[in-house]
């Protein structure tokens, strides 16, 4: 999921560059999304791992 976060910000950068400012736009906005989502799922596993002790 990271992977993805990071290819959706690579996308908004270059279309940045070129100039689309609403693929650009859109790009980063979902990078964001998946980024908190692997950061949201990240946590609840480190907790579930300490939780449980193994």
């Amino acid at each position: 999921m990271l992977h993805y976060s990071l290819v959706f910000l690579l996308v908004a950068l270059i279309a940045a560059v070129f100039g689309f400012g609403g693929i650009a736009n859109a790009s980063a906005g979902i990078a964001k999304v998946l980024f908190g989502l692997f950061l949201i799922l990240f946590l609840v596993s480190y907790v579930s791992q300490f939780v449980s002790g193994a």
